[in-house]
């Protein structure tokens, strides 16, 4: 890790003083990746709209990968490319939070997410691993993982959004 752990804790601050804002806002946070990363979106946005560990307000927070038939549907008549940008595009609001997750940074279909929600003014998030890829060029925040195995990445990256969880729901809580 070295120096590379400063520098992700410092975007998860960051990235959880935005979600706290945006929700308390009344704004919202979606989420997306796929495989791995499509159950960490589900278990994510299951964390912030029942909760992690104090009782509170249920937070919108909507995963984009658990509507099969919107899916399907998109996926045969657009491709599999627009899955999650078209979504994106129907339910994202100017100044939500968009979370995308890809342990490579170039999941076609997660970068054209994170490319429909900086058109549509939200503020994205990626987390990723060590090379970020071309989310890096189309998020607001990278969370890059220093490191390079898919299974070290993701279970850091549910750490990490553990760790946004348990900031935003502190906050909110009070």
């Amino acid at each position: 890790c070295g120096a590379e752990a400063p520098v992700l804790v410092e975007g998860i601050v960051r990235t959880a003083a935005r979600m706290r804002e945006t929700l308390a806002a009344g704004g919202r946070v979606l989420v997306c990746g796929n495989g791995g990363s499509a159950a960490e979106s589900q278990h994510f946005a299951a964390e912030l709209s029942g909760r992690f560990r104090r009782e509170r307000r249920a937070l919108p927070a909507l995963a984009l990968t658990v509507d099969t038939s919107a899916l399907t549907a998109i996926g045969n008549d657009y491709g599999f490319e627009h899955v999650f940008a078209r979504q994106v595009e129907a339910y994202g609001r100017r100044g939500d939070v968009l979370v995308v997750l890809s342990t490579s940074g170039r999941s076609p279909n997660v970068v054209a997410a994170a490319r429909a929600g900086q058109a549509q003014g939200l503020h994205v998030v990626a987390l990723t691993g060590h090379d970020a890829g071309p989310l890096a060029g189309v998020a607001h925040e990278v969370l890059a993982v220093p490191a390079a195995d898919t299974a070290r990445v993701q279970e850091v990256h549910l750490t990490v959004l553990h760790a946004l969880c348990e900031e935003v729901e502190r906050a909110l809580a009070e």
